[in-house]
């Protein structure tokens, strides 16, 4: 079966799936017959795994092929109706309730409940489905894929807080605003703090937001491109920074079944040791003087950490505006 090359701007899953629907509609692939492997298929196009199961997943929804135990995924036989219609029907059974009234907005909600909840880790299509009481397979109708319902949800979390129309006056009580918005949104969802980073950034419509007004704070108070946008930077992997530890001490009190102070018990030999050895007389006096030991609080660690940070870009942003008058 040769491998046509396809619209070389479509994603590489659809140029596979429109490829073999070809191969069956022309009749090279008759039913029955045994449609590639995923392993085939992503040695063939030179795709990953995930890719080529996103392909055949499309023929799967579109009832084209179906996959058999021990046989692998053969192409379907076409359904013959079981008996006469009705005029004006299809002879298909009613979909349920729940599969009626399945929208992506509903997916995507549910696939943020189950993340706020368990983590991004317990997050599966499957679960998805059963949330919404849908067939396994339902929410693939929507969207292709968990990669690309991720996507889904960060857009749809960074979306539920905006600003006013109205700002506030002055570039400092704009970013403070902003970095306080987008730290009520990783509290409020762990799991987005985990997604992108600095060298390969989230770009969804509702994050470039919260950038926007960021970088709106600090326009026009003379700063040239490269530093106006590496202090959005800043200020953007300040909160990110912290936010992170949220679910990762989520994820690491599910893992352990130990709490935060438990994991530090456990811990107590190898803190000991540390500072009888003497190496580290700073850390013994500093870790010594806490009388119930030291309370790790990310919202104070925050809050001064990003009055410490605008506290040192205050003379590089206003010393660059003398002379100028921002709005």
């Amino acid at each position: 079966m040769t491998k046509p090359t396809g619209a070389p701007d479509q994603p590489p899953y659809l140029r596979i799936a429109g490829a073999l629907r070809r191969h069956i509609a022309e009749g090279e692939l008759a039913p029955g017959d045994r449609v590639p492997s995923t392993r085939q298929l992503a040695r063939e196009w030179g795709v990953a795994l995930a890719t080529a199961t996103k392909a055949l997943t499309m023929l799967r929804l579109e009832g084209l092929v179906v996959a058999r135990p021990r046989a692998g995924t053969v192409v379907a036989t076409p359904a013959t109706p079981a008996g006469p219609t009705a005029p004006g029907r299809s002879g298909t059974a009613p979909a349920p309730a729940a599969e009626q009234e399945l929208s992506l907005e509903r997916i995507v909600r549910a696939a943020i409940e189950i993340a706020d909840a368990e983590g991004l880790a317990a997050l599966s299509m499957r679960g998805v489905a059963a949330r919404l009481g849908v067939a396994v397979m339902s929410p693939y109708r929507y969207v292709p894929s968990k990669d690309d319902l991720i996507q889904l949800m960060a857009d749809a979390a960074y979306g539920e807080r905006g600003y006013p129309a109205d700002p506030p006056a002055g570039w400092r009580p704009r970013l403070e605003l902003g970095a306080h918005t987008l730290w009520d949104l990783y509290r409020e969802h762990p799991w987005l703090a985990q997604l992108g980073s600095l060298t390969r950034p989230l770009l969804v419509p509702n994050l470039v937001g919260h950038g926007e007004w960021m970088l709106r704070a600090l326009d026009r108070h003379g700063l040239d491109p490269t530093t106006l946008f590496d202090i959005h930077l800043l200020v953007y992997s300040h909160v990110q920074g912290l936010a992170v530890h949220v679910e990762w001490e989520a994820h690491a009190e599910t893992a352990t079944g130990q709490s935060e102070d438990q994991w530090m018990d456990s811990r107590a030999p190898a803190l000991t040791e540390l500072v009888d050895s003497g190496r580290f007389p700073t850390f013994t006096k500093v870790v010594g003087s806490f009388e119930n030991g030291y309370d790790l609080r990310l919202d104070t660690l925050f809050a001064a950490g990003l009055t410490a940070l605008l506290d040192g870009l205050t003379p590089l942003i206003e010393g660059r505006t003398a002379g100028s008058t921002a709005p």
